[in-house]
């Protein structure tokens, strides 16, 4: 079973646009795919005050390394941490595509 990562914009949007994080990975796990949703990262033990966005970052990369792939949401090219991931990921041989794609 394929694993794929959700990559897509966060900052400045309402609710962090959780909802469309949410929504595709629903749909992908309905496809049959295993999800890591960096919406899901493990904030116990910490503060809301602890939460930047490196510490955002540090942690849904070492999610996204764990992907066979990337399913990206609308507009991510426009952030800067989805951004980031989509880069890495070329850089490691790991493949993205829109979420559409692999719902296809």
């Amino acid at each position: 079973m394929t694993t794929l990562y959700v990559a897509g914009p966060m900052t400045g949007l309402p609710d962090n646009n959780y909802p469309a994080f949410n929504e595709a990975a629903e749909q992908l796990r309905a496809a049959g795919f295993t999800v890591l949703n960096p919406v899901d990262v493990d904030t116990a033990g910490t503060t809301e005050d602890e939460r930047t966005w490196k510490w955002y970052m540090r942690r849904t990369l070492q999610m996204m390394l764990d992907a066979d792939a990337i399913a990206t949401l609308p507009g991510w090219s426009a952030s800067k941490g989805a951004s980031i991931e989509v880069r890495v990921a070329a850089m490691l041989g790991i493949g993205e595509a829109p979420v559409t794609v692999w719902l296809a």
